[in-house]
């Protein structure tokens, strides 16, 4: 089932009753006795993504990058894997519910605090990493687009590419390929042409870091406040949508604020 090569590193921090957690295929075999028993899939994935260990793997010519950067972690990414595995057991509407709109089961009785004690707090630590850094990065980059097209909007002569500033210089005081060609410079990584999914979030995330170290107080808190906005205006149209977390301006500067 795992393809990586070598032995696969730990997600940092992560133990089970104080012993390394189990290989992945063993996680696996695990959580289909348990679904198979009688235990609801949904707390049989939690379980198994309390126990999972490898940050990446390659299965059938896919790539599944779990942590971005080492600090980030996709948890729906993993969810997704692990019920490629158990799709005989699990309804099938339920699943892409989970995957598609991130809406837990509704017979799931589950707090932000349980989820987070379920699949363990380097993890959790990790998935707020991984909302903050990615999905209200990218809420924060969509809205200042959208402030920039009603800006073009509202003048008589339109767009100027001569005055007129990219989302990025807006954000991040430089223009993509700048910072594309700074992200090489950190990271090795070259980003160009057709650029993979988990390529490009691991570039969001980056972003992210990058204009927490680039930006002053007020403005980081001012951008985080716009991405907030932005992403509970998407969520309006989805109900019931779980993050497993409760987002927030104090929470955010609780845990980035220097």
């Amino acid at each position: 089932m795992t393809s990586a090569a070598g032995p696969a590193p730990l997600l940092d921090g992560d133990l089970l009753d104080g012993r390394p957690l189990p290989a992945p295929d063993e996680t696996i075999l695990r959580m289909r006795h348990a679904i198979a028993s009688g235990q609801h899939w949904f707390h049989a994935l939690l379980d198994a993504v309390a126990r999972w260990r490898i940050p990446e793997e390659t299965i059938a010519g896919r790539r599944y990058r779990y942590l971005i950067a080492g600090e980030a972690f996709d948890w729906l990414l993993l969810a997704e894997r692990l019920l490629d595995e158990v799709a005989d057991l699990v309804p099938a509407a339920e699943r892409d519910a989970l995957l598609w709109q991130n809406r837990w089961p509704a017979d799931i009785d589950i707090d932000d605090a349980q989820f987070a004690r379920r699949i363990g707090p380097a993890k959790h630590s990790a998935h707020l990493n991984y909302l903050y850094g990615v999905l209200v990065e990218e809420a924060l980059q969509l809205s200042v687009e959208e402030e920039i097209h009603k800006e073009i909007r509202s003048r008589v002569w339109g767009f100027d590419e001569r005055v007129d500033e990219t989302m990025y210089q807006r954000i991040y005081g430089k223009s993509r390929d700048e910072l594309l060609a700074l992200y090489y410079e950190e990271t090795g990584c070259l980003l160009s042409g057709d650029v993979a999914l988990d390529d490009w979030k691991a570039f969001t995330y980056w972003l992210f870091k990058h204009r927490l170290k680039s930006q002053d107080r007020a403005r980081i808190a001012s951008d985080t406040r716009k991405g907030l906005a932005q992403l509970t205006r998407m969520e309006l149209a989805v109900s019931e949508r779980r993050f497993g977390a409760r987002l927030g301006d104090d929470e955010f500067a609780a845990r980035y604020s220097a």
